[in-house]
């Protein structure tokens, strides 16, 4: 008898261990959006380049931009920006000197005031522009 009260601990061991292991799992959804979030950094204003300065007086006045896909909706396919609604982020071209296409820069904007993400890699990271540096 002593031995089945031995096996019938390693049992209840074995039993409670993969209840163990669910929890992390469980709790593994929000390490993930976490992540999402945190692969969005933050670029002072003047560490941007001349080119996206000069995009966002253009989207600060309304344009004329020089693409015509500037102001479209921007879709957030990748999902590295916060989940909003279809139509809450835009668009605009950073112009990359001597790419003879629009090249990988742009300016995302969403409806916050001063909400606005650079990206240089064409959508695979963004920085939300800190216009207090």
């Amino acid at each position: 008898m002593a031995a089945l009260g031995g096996v019938a601990a390693v049992s209840l061991a074995l039993l409670v261990a993969p209840a163990a292991t669910a929890a992390p799992a469980a709790s593994a959804a929000p390490v993930t959006t976490a992540v999402s979030v945190k692969a969005v950094g933050t670029i002072c204003y003047s560490a941007l380049p001349s080119q996206a300065h000069h995009t966002l007086d253009l989207i600060a006045s309304g344009g004329p931009f020089p693409y015509s896909q500037d102001g479209v909706v921007f879709q957030n396919r990748e999902k590295v920006l916060p989940s909003h609604t279809t139509g809450y982020y835009h668009e605009y071209t950073v112009v990359t000197p001597g790419s003879p296409t629009r090249g990988a820069r742009r300016i995302i904007t969403g409806q916050q005031a001063r909400e606005d993400y650079y990206t240089a890699d064409h959508y695979a990271s963004f920085r939300l522009v800190d216009f207090g540096c």
